[in-house]
């Protein structure tokens, strides 16, 4: 008999504290939007049936990341930069051949001297097409390529002229020139390793790329100005070399990047007997 009363009272408790506890449940209302959360809570019920205020809880969930890509391609990047060539070009050789001439003997023999870049002025402007970068080993280790225009302009801080009647020849020229640059424009396509010693940081505190591009020349002229010709553009190859072998490398620290570039080539073809080899430095604008 005791046991059944008091079986009988632990029954009607507990009847009574699931009914409480309804009559006073809150219901909520959830709403996502990448990583932010707003619930919407409703108002609890009281004794008298009435619904009290609800409001309004904001959260930002951390953790949530996106999974990084393996592939990621940047598109349109200008490099700009100062431009130069180590030249080692035996002269004496040179001269003997076709192409270093000498048209007028008051002016003297083409020599390194006449060859000589005007530093501050030569210049180098890339704009690649796209690049893209591919996940090799946990974004640490990335291959990156590309595609674009590589434009070189060598300004002479002598008289040079470059012509082509019929064969391709330079001679000191009896003009004095207010600027004189030799223009090389390239198709080309580089080729790295990149390592990105912060991968999961957006802002990339520190990266390193190196490798090699092959470029093919499409484009060449030899631009003047001066008092007695005024304007005037020569075109041709100038048997410069068609095509283009390259070290080039970059360096990212933050929103910095450095790029560099050594040819591994001449610029001129083998039959000129000139062994100038261009490289540059400069700054590239590009989001990784």
């Amino acid at each position: 008999m005791k046991k059944l009363l008091f079986t009988t009272i632990i029954t009607f408790v507990t009847s009574q504290a699931i009914s409480q506890t309804d009559s006073t449940k809150q219901t909520t209302d959830t709403i996502k939007a990448g990583n932010f959360v707003i619930i919407k809570k409703h108002g609890t019920k009281g004794q008298d049936g009435k619904e009290g205020k609800g409001g309004f809880n904001f959260s930002w969930r951390l953790g949530q990341k996106k999974e990084k890509s393996n592939i990621s391609t940047n598109w349109f990047i200008l490099d700009i930069g100062f431009a130069n060539y180590r030249d080692k070009t035996d002269y004496t050789f040179a001269q003997a051949g076709n192409y270093l001439r000498t048209i007028n003997a008051s002016v003297g023999d083409v020599a390194k001297e006449s060859l000589k870049l005007r530093t501050g002025k030569s210049s180098n402007v890339n704009l690649w097409i796209f690049m893209q970068k591919i996940n090799l080993s946990k974004h640490f280790i990335n291959l990156k390529y590309g595609l674009g225009l590589e434009m070189y302009n060598f300004r002479f801080d002598r008289n040079i002229s470059y012509r082509k009647n019929p064969d391709p020849f330079i001679f000191n020229d009896t003009v004095n020139f207010s600027k004189n640059k030799l223009y090389a424009g390239y198709i080309t396509i580089p080729l790295m390793l990149n390592f990105d010693f912060a991968p999961n940081n957006r802002k990339q505190l520190f990266t390193i790329s190196a490798g090699v591009s092959a470029g093919y020349l499409i484009n060449s002229r030899n631009k003047q100005i001066s008092d007695i010709r005024g304007k005037i553009k020569y075109k041709g190859d100038f048997d410069l070399q068609p095509f283009r072998l390259a070290a080039v490398g970059e360096v990212g620290l933050g929103p910095i990047r450095l790029y560099g570039s050594y040819s591994l080539n001449a610029l001129h073809d083998k039959g000129t007997r000139l062994e100038q080899y261009p490289y540059v430095i400069g700054v590239r604008f590009s989001n990784w």
